[in-house]
């Protein structure tokens, strides 16, 4: 029995385990059914009803059809719920599908006017500025959040640290400004080991499970983590639009979750060191990190979230530097997503940030380093080897090593 006040690192093990060994088993099971048995013609109505309105699967009641509900899907739910600390969870085929359901929720309860904190990942950026699903957005930084609210907005969307270049935006003071208006944090880089959103007042937490949650590069997901009122709305939005994550998916996020907190503190350690070791190589015009002296001004490091986490931005000061260094580094691999026990590396304006708007678009010379599980001195020889590549085409006059 998980007690109350059971630690991060319990709950990560054991929510969502319930009932397992009642039943004689000790790892959850795979159920692949895709059609559920039904008693009876009004059962199965009184049960499709229910579950297609966003309920819970009641006491008795057949789960009908593995888009309304499925058993291994619900237990990862319940096991992030634990962690974030939220009423509940709603899991998605993907990060955008989770995202997709929160702004047609919005939508369709008529208040469809968005505003939204850049920096953002570019896949967010992208549905909001092109309003695909109905919305529309005012863009602003934490200090324009207040001034932009208006009567039909209905969500207030931020990321922090940020996507990519790991600004730490204040939720309380985001929230306090919003005044009212459910504020969404994308908590995908920070995880609940690192960041607890909704203790902070946010109403809406967003994770793209792909990436720390599920942790080895093998499994694609998204997860909602929230209130009662909107599990039960967006719990309806995926009945209809059938963005149900696969159960197969659902396992391994559900097993990603009991070692999610070994693995993000083991990255975090290693970020913090090889980030101070890259201010020291003159090609790193600038190294973007929480945790370096200056970039972490409102102290928010302690006090909103527990660590600066396992991500590094550096500005190269050209997109010639930028392609050198990507293509010169051997042990870390150049590809999209973050998060994995190995390290990547990615230029984000020409891939993750390619639609964002020019204006907003992270600098040519900004490359973005998801750091593994590997020995620090493995990925620094590796990242210094191609600082130098990428220092041949550094012109003088913009290379340095500032940290900020």
């Amino acid at each position: 029995m998980l007690r109350d006040d059971a630690h991060l690192e319990t709950r990560a093990v054991h929510s969502g385990m319930e009932g397992l060994r009642e039943n004689g088993q000790h790892t959850p099971p795979i159920d692949l059914s895709t059609t559920f048995p039904l008693p009876d013609v009004e059962h199965g109505g009184d049960a499709y009803e229910v579950l297609a309105g966003g309920g819970d699967l009641q006491p008795g009641h057949s789960a009908v059809y593995q888009r309304l509900w499925q058993p291994g899907v619900a237990r990862f739910e319940d096991g992030l719920a634990a962690l974030e600390g939220a009423d509940g969870a709603v899991a998605f085929a993907s990060g955008m599908a989770a995202l997709t359901a929160v702004l047609l929720a919005t939508v369709t309860a008529g208040r469809p006017h968005i505003v939204a904190l850049r920096p953002l990942y570019g896949g967010t950026d992208h549905v909001l500025e092109t309003g695909l699903l109905g919305t529309t957005v005012t863009w602003v930084d934490a200090d324009g959040v207040a001034g932009a609210i208006r009567p039909d907005t209905g969500l207030v969307i931020l990321e922090t640290p940020a996507n990519p270049t790991l600004e730490l935006t204040d939720i309380r003071r985001v929230v306090e400004d919003a005044a009212g208006v459910p504020v969404l944090v994308d908590n995908t880089f920070a995880t609940p080991v690192l960041q607890r959103p909704l203790e902070l007042g946010a109403t809406i937490v967003l994770h793209s499970a792909t990436k720390y949650l599920g942790g080895h590069g093998d499994v694609m997901g998204g997860v909602i983590a929230t209130n009662r009122e909107w599990v039960t709305r967006l719990r309806q939005v995926r009945a209809l639009t059938g963005a149900l994550l696969h159960p197969l998916a659902a396992y391994l996020l559900h097993r990603g979750l009991r070692t999610l907190p070994v693995r993000v503190r083991a990255q975090q350690r290693t970020a913090g060191e090889l980030a101070a070791r890259l201010c020291e190589h003159p090609a790193a015009v600038r190294v973007l990190y929480p945790g370096l002296a200056g970039q972490d001004p409102a102290g928010l490091i302690g006090t909103q979230c527990e660590g600066a986490g396992a991500l590094i931005a550096l500005d190269l000061g050209s997109y010639d530097a930028a392609v050198r260094f990507t293509e010169a580094c051997e042990l870390v691999t150049h590809a999209v997503s973050l998060g994995g026990i190995d390290s990547l590396v990615q230029h984000p304006a020409s891939l993750t940030h390619r639609p964002v708007a020019a204006e907003a678009r992270p600098g040519a010379g900004i490359v973005r380093i998801s750091v593994g599980l590997e020995h620090v001195d493995d990925l620094a020889a590796d990242l210094f080897g191609a600082l130098d590549a990428a220092l041949l085409a550094t012109p003088a006059s913009t290379a340095g090593s500032r940290s900020a």
